[in-house]
């Protein structure tokens, strides 16, 4: 979590002097996301909305992993066609952050439910009957994955038609899909309030028959108790869960936005002091005599240090060939990209396409 902090306050920073174009933090989420990550498998497929970034470094994504892609630097998977922050790992099971809000909410179901049929499913069964195999050694043979689909989202997605087809969907369909809600108290300048009249998301999973729990999302120990229990209940049951995360949104929604302009600069102050998840698990820890000031000094440090050389790093590194511009959409490029290719290289002066 205090990675993940500190790692926010350099991007953050780094943003607002230019260095890249876009940033945005989990600033008072960290336990939502970190303590959520320490509960799932780390086989689990994750689809993310766009202030998971505790959950990357959790699974081992670096923070040179991080300041290439906010870098847009060869080094990028997505060779810097996507904005900052948008990251992606293949290898850590986590699918690429998309901008279209809630669009991971049907992908992430569409995943559990392939898990579902891959092993145990009730359709891959009648095909092997059908085949001709024995019923009974073929219902021997398959048992369900021991893994699951997480996905997370804000409550502000959770309007969006998407979240209700997906949730439909799961509870249709008993896929093994873990719904987590941050409910951080505003969808861009917008509060609760005004998002909804009822009791929250909680009861959204509960009128599409998905079980559904509310955490308090800033303690980490409630948040890995309540998604480890989750988790163990999808794997089980075959079926979804939805666990709505209380927390708070302490810094603004990115840094194209000024949360000063709907909300008071007092309330921002008095929540980072009393909601910080990072504190009071920082007070558990001290309390347990599991952590010590100069412990927590020289550990700030070292980040810091390491954060600041990948940043640095990712600076100095070369950028993505212009000539890939228009790949990796289709198989085989058709004559009106190579055109508009061809036209876009020669307006920049290059040579070589």
């Amino acid at each position: 979590m205090v990675k993940t902090s500190i790692m926010d306050d350099i991007f953050y920073l780094a943003q607002r002097q230019g260095r890249i174009s876009f940033y945005m933090t989990c600033s008072g989420e960290e336990a939502s996301v970190v303590a959520s990550a320490a509960a799932l498998n780390q086989s689990d497929e994750v689809f993310a909305q766009y202030r998971e970034q505790g959950l990357f470094l959790w699974r081992g994504f670096g923070l040179d992993e991080v300041a290439s892609q906010c870098c847009s630097t060869a080094r990028d998977p997505g060779k810097g066609r996507q904005m900052p922050v948008h990251y992606g790992s293949k290898e850590l099971h986590i699918h690429t952050i998309s901008s279209p809000l809630g669009t991971q909410l049907p992908h992430a179901v569409g995943a559990a439910y392939h898990m579902k049929l891959k092993e145990g499913g009730s359709r891959p069964l009648l095909q092997s009957l059908a085949n001709g195999e024995n019923s009974s050694a073929t219902a021997r043979s398959r048992t369900p994955e021991k893994r699951i689909a997480a996905c997370y989202f804000g409550e502000g997605a959770a309007s969006e038609g998407d979240f209700h087809a997906a949730l439909n969907f799961a509870s249709t369909l008993q896929c093994p899909v873990l719904f987590l809600c941050r409910n951080n108290g505003y969808a861009i300048s917008t509060p609760t309030e005004e998002q909804y009249h009822g009791d929250g998301v909680l009861s959204r999973g509960q009128g599409y028959g998905i079980d559904a729990l509310r955490v308090d999302g800033n303690d980490a120990i409630a948040v890995y108790a309540a998604v480890a229990d989750a988790r163990s209940k999808c794997l089980s049951t075959q079926s979804p869960v939805l666990l709505e995360l209380v927390t708070y949104r302490i810094g603004h929604h990115s840094t194209s936005d000024d949360s000063t302009r709907y909300r008071d600069p007092d309330e921002l102050q008095s929540a980072g002091h009393q909601l910080s998840a990072i504190e009071r698990f920082r007070a558990y820890l001290y309390s347990r005599k599991l952590w010590t000031d100069q412990e927590d000094r020289e550990f700030r440090e070292h980040v810091r240090a390491e954060c600041l050389h990948a940043l640095e790093t990712a600076e100095r590194e070369r950028k993505p060939a212009v000539a890939g511009m228009m790949t990796d959409v289709y198989q085989n490029v058709p004559k009106h990209l190579h055109e508009q290719q061809y036209a876009a290289l020669h307006q920049m002066g290059v040579d070589d396409l």
